[in-house]
């Protein structure tokens, strides 16, 4: 195995920011390294437990009281940053970079104070440069924890692993419009806010009771269910609600949550109880409906239970009773799950049915038609069809008496296997027979199901037969070659057949449904581009897919779609997903899908989508205390009038809904606002049960505390949400300006609100919105949203992803994980003593931070480029993928998987992807690989950096200029649409004023 140290041969080295001729500029500000040299280990910088190169500056991003923007001060000494000291002259040489104009109007002069002085890593008592203006103590954290950030001295606080409250971006006075450089490396920074908090909570759990702040969506971590539900399931944008409407609207934000109901968990995590009262069903209030939970108080020695939500005193069953202790809780209460934890599931009796429940059905509906065959997708289909019923070859079979493969779908789950072209085709796959028997539908007009038995199976006692017919439909089809498929036909056959029962259906189409009832035609127009009419290529006008759509969700139905486009070719993703948009399933898009590199992903996330797990026939109702009401639902769902439950024909582990609050009275400060979600589905092993999520938040008179308990991964996903609902609405160019606008709003009456202390020329964030303004300018670059030329398909297939998709998922969609794997420390991507793996820092998104000769591992949860600098060391290369790969020439354009060697690195890259595997959504890790130069990935990787420049939008750093800009205005009373002209590609959109949506 070659050393480490070579794979530097044609680089620099070390990490960006290393550069001697910087370190004086870049160091400012900041406390020395020795000021952490005696601090415990749990304090320092290294995140997961992994040490800091030695290349590495030694600049705790959290440390000596300093802050997320920690020495900006100095290195913008011409900008004239605010904080309370003394003056600090202005630099005579103007650097060559950067330049922006960060003043207000009117005023008068003021001189710029210095930057806070440090000594030994002490903050000096006179600066006022970390006040929020809310006077707010420190968090607390669980006393076990022990962990506590540098620089902190409070005696007797144990400070969570955040960082200091405040991130002010100074420009000039208001009055001296002055120049000077920001160094992008000194303003918030999503990685390094990410490895703080995961390098926490890989040694400490999350209590939902004590913490009333949930660690970053987009980090690993276990929780414990003390009342509360789990953040993987629940998540309010603000956990401390204020008591009237009027001063949530003048904070700008919204107040609602983000549900995730089957949510996947942990292993270290406790699994959902599942509970059966038997024909009695569930204890329920009467008069709201609310099912019991923790936060129902029990009175009258226990015979009458007050609900949370109504405060509605309800009689407790004989059957359920049970007397009170002296402090008011039930004798029983630590032996009743749904009293003790917020998240549990009913098994409810027959009043709950619609339908007898059974066992969830799959229905593979298979194009073979001619592009299907001829690109290898049929291949790939049938491939990830077997690895999703009997997994891959080399995985060890269950032990037991009964089954010799190991079961991958719950007992009672049957698929079957229906084909389609210009015909439709049924295959019965019964155990006793020896092969399957295909039976041809031709009557396109009036779809039917020609089989009465057969079907429907069981896929391990029919394993032959299934897998017989699996590995022959390639060939069977491979001669007959039919160019035209019929999808609505297909759909229509497969809502006859299960539409007694519900189930899941996976359909897989590799070109445009041109035949039969519901053929779709060329809509794709580059003309439409940026004009009002591109709404329309946004949506289906088809009525018979409406219908079918319709129909599917309320018989119960779900529909994953697995669309390839070959070459680029128009899918009409718009039409096509509007099933699994109104049905609970989901679009799998391949665009300019290659066999040989994308098979591997095909089947896996085929195989995903059918083992993860699922529930039909589902119906959705999200209850509230007095005093608010639900206003919006945004998700994968059908709702025929406001206020009904949601229908939703399929719901998954990866799927998510966001939902907004409004209030209709006052809320009470001296009670708690309460929040349930109860989700009553069908279970994939034919169990009908309820599954309720809690959880509740604090009520505030002033707002002050609202501030101190906002969920930034929640407040973004129902912006990102809302905005994707509304793209049918309006046009892209006001969705953009409407995003910039509610950024400026928030921020501007935080302002306005909470930060009257500090000088008009500093840009001041809320303690947890810090990166907000990150999110928000990602959100604006993603393909969903962004200006510039996009085809229609992926647009659409983004906006119903941002609909559909859970916190974690959105997260690291809108700001990727970038790993630089040529220069990681031994022991990184191995388990520490603890058996954690340790992952290296990630790194801002930004070219700046691209080595010479570098190896970028860049995950979105989406896509995942291994990304190759031109001079990229031939023994990397050769440790990586093998001896014959001596040159960026030798790898195979078509690489999607990491072979496995016996080196030291390829060890530690495959055990890093294994690891990305458990940290996302619905997307399997196959790599593809971005070789400067060479290969067209390449500009997806640059699309990426969206710290940059790029994707129709500006830099970070001009967009928080940009912000800054418009914040002072509107504290001015100024922002107008005449003012912001010119003044960069966002700002003409300013002007776009409330309502928002």
């Amino acid at each position: 195995m070659t050393d480490h140290t070579a794979y530097h041969a044609l680089g620099e080295g070390g990490v960006p920011g290393d550069d001697p001729a910087n370190q004086n500029r870049m160091g400012q500000g900041l406390p020395s390294p020795q000021a952490y040299a005696n601090l415990p280990l749990n304090q320092q910088w290294p995140p997961y437990g992994s040490p800091q190169s030695a290349a590495s500056p030694a600049t705790p991003y959290a440390g000596g009281g300093d802050n997320t923007m920690a020495g900006l001060a100095s290195q913008m000494g011409g900008l004239g940053i605010s904080t309370e000291g003394t003056a600090r002259p202005h630099h005579k040489k103007k650097h060559r970079h950067a330049y922006h104009d960060i003043g207000g109007g009117g005023g008068g002069g003021a001189v710029a104070p210095a930057p806070p002085a440090f000594n030994g890593g002490v903050q000096q008592p006179t600066s006022q440069f970390l006040n929020t203006g809310l006077s707010q103590p420190l968090r607390p954290v669980s006393p076990a924890t022990g962990f506590q950030q540098p620089g902190y001295a409070v005696p007797g606080a144990v400070p969570p692993p955040v960082v200091p409250p405040v991130a002010p971006i100074a420009g000039g006075s208001e009055s001296v419009p002055t120049q000077g450089k920001i160094d992008p490396e000194q303003i918030p920074s999503i990685p390094k806010s990410r490895d703080i908090y995961a390098h926490h909570y890989f040694n400490h759990v999350y209590p939902t009771m004590e913490h009333h702040l949930p660690p970053p969506a987009a980090i690993p971590f276990v929780a414990h269910d003390q009342g509360n539900s789990s953040p993987k399931y629940c998540r309010l944008t603000l956990n401390n609600i204020p008591s009237t409407s009027d001063f949530l609207s003048s904070t700008a934000l919204p107040l609602g949550m983000i549900l995730q109901p089957l949510a996947r968990l942990d292993p270290g995590e406790q699994p959902i109880p599942v509970l059966d009262f038997g024909d009695a069903g569930p204890p329920r209030c009467r008069r709201c409906r609310t099912y019991i939970n923790p936060f129902m108080s029990f009175k009258s020695g226990g015979s009458k239970f007050v609900c949370n939500m109504c405060t509605f005193p309800n009689d407790v069953a004989p059957e359920y009773f049970a007397p009170v202790d002296p402090s008011g809780s039930r004798v029983d209460r630590m032996q009743r799950p749904e009293l003790m934890m917020g998240t549990v599931e009913f098994v409810v009796p027959k009043d709950y049915w619609n339908k007898e429940p059974v066992g969830l059905q799959w229905l593979f509906l298979v194009d073979v038609s001619q592009e299907s065959v001829n690109r290898g997708f049929l291949d790939g289909v049938c491939k990830g069809i077997m690895e999703a019923l009997y997994g891959t070859d080399d995985e060890p079979a269950a032990e037991g008496e009964n089954e010799s493969p190991s079961r991958k779908l719950p007992r009672g789950s049957k698929i079957g296997i229906v084909t389609f072209d210009k015909e439709v085709h049924f295959y019965n796959l019964s155990g006793q027979l020896e092969q399957a028997q295909m039976m041809v539908m031709t009557d396109l007009e009036e779809p039917f199901v020609p089989l009465s038995e057969g079907l429907f199976v069981d896929p391990y006692e029919s394993r032959t037969v299934v897998s017989s017919l699996l590995n022959q439909i390639p060939t069977l089809f491979s001669q007959i070659k039919n160019p035209e498929p019929a999808l609505l036909p297909a759909l229509n056959a497969a809502l006859s057949a299960l539409h007694a029962t519900g189930g899941k259906v996976i359909c897989s189409l590799a070109s445009l449904p041109t035949w039969g009832p519901g053929r779709l035609v060329m809509r794709e127009d580059p003309k439409a581009h940026g004009t009002d009419t591109e709404k329309k290529l946004f949506t289906t006008e088809n009525q018979e897919w409406r219908t079918t759509a319709t129909k599917l969700a309320e018989a119960g139905i779900g529909v994953d779609f697995f669309i390839a486009s070959p070459g680029g070719a128009y899918m009409d993703v718009a039409t096509i997903g509007h099933a699994s948009g109104v049905t609970g399933g989901e679009v799998f898009f391949y665009p300019n899908f290659h066999a040989p590199r994308d098979i591997l992903k095909l089947s896996r996330e085929l195989a995903h989508a059918v083992n993860r797990e699922t529930g039909y026939q589902a119906l959705m109702k999200v209850r509230c205390s007095n005093g608010l009401q639900v206003s919006a639902y945004h998700g994968n769902f059908l709702q025929h009038t406001f206020g009904a439950d949601l229908e939703i024909g399929s719901i998954d582990a990866d799927k998510a809904i966001g939902v907004l609050f409004s209030y209709d009275g006052k809320l009470n400060t001296k009670l708690d606002a309460h929040f349930q979600a109860a989700l009553l589905y069908t279970s994939a092993d034919g169990q009908r049960r309820v599954r309720c999520i809690n959880i509740a938040a604090a009520v505030n008179e002033g707002g002050l505390e609202t501030m101190k308990f906002i969920d930034q991964d929640a407040v973004v996903a129902i912006i990102a949400k809302e905005a994707a609902s509304k793209v049918l609405e309006k046009s892209l160019k006001d969705i953009r300006a409407n995003i910039t606008e509610k950024t400026v709003d928030i921020f501007s009456g935080y302002r306005k609100i909470f930060s009257g202390s500090h000088p008009p020329g500093q840009l001041v964030l809320p303690e947890n919105l810090k990166e907000f303004s990150m999110f928000m300018l990602s959100l604006i670059k993603c393909r969903a949203f962004k200006g510039g030329h996009e085809t229609s398909d992926r647009r659409v297939h983004d906006m119903r992803m941002l609909c559909s998709i859970g916190c974690a998922e959105l997260s690291m969609y809108l700001y990727p994980r970038i790993i630089p794997i040529h220069n990681m420390q031994p022991e990184d991507g191995f388990p520490n003593e603890q058996g954690q793996l340790q992952v290296p820092p990630s790194l801002r998104a930004s070219f700046s931070n691209i080595e010479e000769g570098g190896v970028y591992l860049v995950d979105n949860g989406q896509m995942c480029l291994v990304w190759f600098h031109s001079q990229v060391s031939p023994n990397l290369l050769e440790d990586l993928f093998g001896p014959e790969a001596t040159s960026l020439q030798a790898l195979s354009a078509n690489t999607s998987s990491v072979p496995v060697l016996e080196t030291h690195l390829n060890a530690q890259v495959r055990n890093l992807l294994q690891y990305l595997s458990t940290t996302r959504g619905s997307k399997a890790v196959t790599v593809q690989l971005a070789r400067q130069g060479l290969d067209g990935a390449e500009f997806e990787f640059a699309r990426l950096l969206l710290e940059d420049r790029n994707n129709e939008a500006q830099s970070y750093v001009d967009w928080l200029v940009h912000i800054h800009r418009q914040i002072n205005l509107e504290l001015a009373g100024h922002r107008k649409k005449e003012e912001a002209a010119g003044e960069g590609t966002l700002s003409t959109l300013a002007s776009m004023r409330s309502p928002y949506w």
